[in-house]
């Protein structure tokens, strides 16, 4: 989502780091308003239903919870307010014109269904809504709409696209990869260069809700996929969610470059990095700004509210670290322990544990815990061999000094 002037150090490096302690608030906030969708998507971490949950916060609830998220500025972290489908929550306008009001820049994560209007895309605006971030899991309605559970999803999605750049709002689009949709990704590159976006945000299934039973990549897929990913990013500016070990992509690749080297030289790039790339061109080859990721995870700079008021390190990190109606946000965040020992480095085990990436990168926390019960564990997804990358010393030059640890939160 946007990303807001001073909220993050504009180094000349090539990880970005917060320009505040990370243990004393987030970069960022996402909101569950409500978990009711009239959709079916396979990959859903809610396992939303058509209905409202009567235990949601009420308006008064909510307008504190802002209050709260606002309380963490200046700068003000990013806030998304996402669902199941935010729409279906009926006070929507009057929570994004209350949250604009108090100096936060809020985004909407909505379902394309018949409630997403181009009208309502205007209201919104007007609202004080400055992005929208809409879902694009294929590069057709064949297989977009297989991939949602219901017809007509993909056409109101590219209405919603153009309502939203019609009216000012900056757009991302994000991307879930599965086994299902992971050969369509060309495509939907091509659609995003082509419609425009200020994102596009790929997010690597959890095995969370619905997503259970999808099939993953597996760890060399995904490892393609980010290569495959990062040279899409010479034009389109790309993130992942869940893919955290793309930074640790973004380092080597560019280590690489540096010394004059093709990647096939030194990495192991599978069959699937060769399918997508080609299927990828043709691509422009101008140079352009590549999105430089940022060093945050789960607890780490990112915290998520649920629709009855629960807070967890992320979305698809199913255990929660504390609730709202009993605890104010910031004393969650700060205090928690699930929330502390996942700022602690030192404490991830297995190869992220020994991983000379760990603390750019730190694996998803989310993901260890829906596989093995333990949020410290290795990400299974990630198949890096700690210290195999042959020039260690052009990573420390690419991430830079690192300043001195914070001490604030231990004194807080």
């Amino acid at each position: 989502m946007p990303e807001t002037g001073g909220a993050y150090a504009q180094a000349r490096f090539a990880i970005r780091r917060p320009s505040f302690d990370l243990g004393l608030r987030p970069f960022i906030v996402i909101w569950e308003i409500t978990r009711a969708c009239d959709l079916a998507c396979a990959h859903c971490r809610a396992s939303a239903m058509p209905e409202r949950n009567p235990g949601e916060l009420s308006p008064e609830e909510s307008r504190s919870l802002i209050d709260q998220i606002a309380a963490f500025g200046p700068p003000a972290p990013l806030f998304v307010m996402t669902g199941g489908d935010p729409v279906k929550r009926p006070d929507l306008l009057e929570l994004v014109s209350y949250a604009s009001s108090r100096g936060l820049p809020v985004s909407l994560s909505p379902s394309a269904t018949p409630l997403l209007t181009p009208s309502l895309v205007r209201e919104l605006r007007s609202a004080g809504l400055v992005a929208l971030s809409l879902s694009v899991d294929g590069a057709s309605a064949q297989v977009h709409d297989a991939f949602r559970g219901v017809d007509g999803v993909f056409e109101r999605t590219l209405a919603a696209w153009e309502a939203a750049r019609e009216c000012g709002l900056k757009v991302q689009i994000n991307t879930t990869v599965a086994k299902l949709n992971m050969l369509d990704l060309p495509r939907i590159a091509h659609l995003v260069l082509e419609r425009g976006a200020m994102t596009w945000s790929v997010f690597f299934l959890v095995p969370v809700g619905r997503g259970i039973s999808l099939e993953q990549l597996s760890p060399e897929e995904c490892e393609d996929v980010m290569h495959f990913l990062y040279d899409a990013g010479t034009v389109l500016r790309v993130k992942t969610t869940e893919g955290h070990h793309y930074k640790r992509i973004v380092l080597e690749r560019m280590a690489l470059e540096r010394r004059g080297l093709k990647p096939e030289q030194v990495l192991k790039l599978g069959p699937t990095y060769r399918a997508l790339r080609g299927a990828l061109e043709p691509w422009p080859a101008r140079p352009s700004e590549r999105r430089t990721p940022i060093e945050i995870n789960a607890g780490r700079g990112f915290v998520f509210i649920s629709h009855v008021g629960s807070v967890h390190p992320s979305g698809f990190l199913t255990a929660a670290g504390g609730d709202v109606r009993t605890a104010p946000l910031a004393q969650i965040y700060r205090k928690s322990p699930m929330f502390t020992e996942l700022r602690d480095m030192a404490k991830l085990q297995g190869r992220c544990g020994a991983c000379e990436f760990a603390r750019m990168c730190g694996g998803s926390r989310s993901r260890a815990y829906a596989t093995t019960g333990n949020h410290l564990a290795e990400d299974p997804l990630c198949g890096y061999v700690p210290g195999s990358f042959p020039f260690p010393g052009d990573i420390g030059e690419l991430v830079g000094k690192r300043p001195a640890e914070h001490t604030a939160e231990r004194s807080a």
